[in-house]
């Protein structure tokens, strides 16, 4: 036998031993790829409505840069300096001017600046200009200082986040106090900075930090600046109002949330009652009204709750009652507080269908004895404080969305479209005393901002600075 066929014949032997290895390679190669997927635990708080993605815990923040522009701060009196302004009542401070007649004087651009999407307010203090904006391009979320007279940009505090379109992305207005600047951004990312400079002083992700969940179509609370103190309410499991350091961001106190109620787009309002300071709360399933001083919960309600989007602010009228309004049906409601015993006891004094009146996104003003705010249909409301109807504009006037403002006597109004009124805030009946297009985009939902006679509006995707002309009241 020759030494190739021996060879031949011995591998022929072994073939058997090499096909069973094969197969079970084979076997085992296909038991991988069909195995089961690694099970994962389920991390409480990671959970998201449908197209809210999770926010990354890493608070991109602090790899944010200050990055400074050709901008000077304007030497111009006057200060707005947060959401609904000095006394957090969207009225323009005592003696504020009248705006004159419009057919002789209408009101005069001055500068525009570009925007990302968004419905962002803005916030003016020693003539700069506070406004929180979204770079798309970039993606990055951008505090913008810019000057009061040209627009200029001053600096801007820019940091990386990822932010998807969902009817538009900023829309919280900034805070000023102290020397700080305090923003929201769209996830919830609060950042306090040098109101000069832009240089981070602190910085709070409320979802990695306090087990916040960004509201659908983002964040619209605003932080409200007391003193030393910075006031949020993360709605997490263990947070759901809380003070902190306007100095360094650290944790003074935080209100117990047992129920687990949510953060929503209202953001917290002061009242003072029974001789104690407190801020009320509009969560996701109902109303709180928590102690400035150490944040333990003085009283609460679920007679107030909207199942889509909670918006407007609730408004504080005096002796104990606060009005509440918004959207998707729900219409208004005037709570009591009283006093019973130890205990403060919240009671309905009325409620008023959507029909009648509601506010859906822009919150009302209280100027004298009356409210003033926008109804679903699109018409200016005067209400009076026991729920009545006192005037409204009609079906010829259709605001929209649209925000407002008063000075002096006068309503400030814009409609979705930029188209800006001029209106008598008078229970004596509604007047129209002059209108003008300011803006040429969409979606002009944005708060108001006046400052001495430069009055700051925004659609969608730009700001403008108009002068009016005005008069002394």
């Amino acid at each position: 036998m020759s030494r190739e066929i021996a060879l031949d014949e011995k591998w022929l032997g072994r073939l058997p031993v090499v096909a069973g290895g094969a197969a079970a390679l084979v076997l085992v190669g296909w038991l991988w790829l069909s195995r089961p997927p690694a099970m994962t635990l389920r991390v409480p708080g990671t959970d998201r409505p449908p197209g809210m993605e999770v926010v990354p815990s890493e608070k991109p923040f602090l790899a944010g840069k200050v990055i400074p522009g050709a901008g000077v701060a304007a030497d111009l009196p006057g200060a707005w300096p947060g959401f609904r302004g000095a006394a957090l009542d969207g009225i323009v401070g005592p003696g504020s001017p009248l705006v004159a007649d419009w057919q002789a004087s209408p009101p005069k651009p001055l500068w525009s600046v570009d925007l990302g999407e968004g419905y962002a307010g803005a916030a003016v203090r020693d003539g700069r200009v506070y406004v929180f904006d979204y770079d798309q391009e970039k993606k990055q979320d951008a505090l913008r200082c810019l000057s009061l007279g040209d627009g200029r940009e001053i600096w801007r505090f820019a940091y990386p986040v990822s932010v998807k379109r969902n009817h538009g992305m900023s829309r919280t207005v900034p805070t000023l106090g102290g020397g700080y600047v305090v923003g929201m951004g769209p996830k919830c990312h609060v950042i306090c900075l040098d109101a000069t400079r832009g240089d981070l002083k602190w910085g709070l992700d409320l979802v990695s930090d306090f087990g916040a969940t960004v509201p659908q179509w983002y964040a619209g609370q605003c932080p409200l600046i007391e003193g030393d103190r910075v006031l949020l309410a993360p709605g997490g499991p263990d947070a759901l109002v809380m003070a902190v350091s306007l100095e360094t961001g650290e944790v003074i106190w935080k209100t117990p949330n047992p129920d687990e109620w949510k953060m929503t787009h209202a953001s917290l309002v002061p009242v003072e009652f029974g001789g104690v300071r407190q801020y009320v709360c509009c969560a996701s399933r109902g109303v709180v009204g928590v102690a400035a001083d150490d944040g333990r919960r003085l009283w609460s309600t679920t007679d107030w709750k909207i199942s889509i989007a909670t918006v407007p602010t609730p408004v504080v009228v005096g002796n104990g009652r606060i009005f509440f309004s918004g959207g998707y049906n729900a219409g208004c409601l005037m709570l009591q507080l009283k006093q019973q015993g130890e205990s403060i006891v919240p009671e309905v004094l009325w409620k008023l269908g959507a029909r009648t009146f509601g506010a859906t996104q822009q919150t009302p003003i209280l100027h004298g004895d009356h409210l003033y705010g926008v109804r679903p249909d699109g018409a200016m409301v005067c209400l009076g404080l026991d729920g009545t109807v006192v005037w409204d504009s009609g079906p010829d006037v259709n605001l929209g969305l649209g925000p407002y403002l008063i000075t002096g006597d006068q309503l400030l109004a814009m409609d979705d479209d930029g188209l800006l009124r001029l209106m008598a805030a008078s229970p004596a009946g509604y007047s129209l005393k002059g209108e003008s297009r300011v803006l040429e985009g969409r979606e002009s939902w944005a708060p108001l901002c006046l400052v001495g006679d430069r009055l700051l509006a925004r659609d969608l995707t730009r700001m403008v600075c108009l002068q009016l002309a005005t008069q002394t009241p």
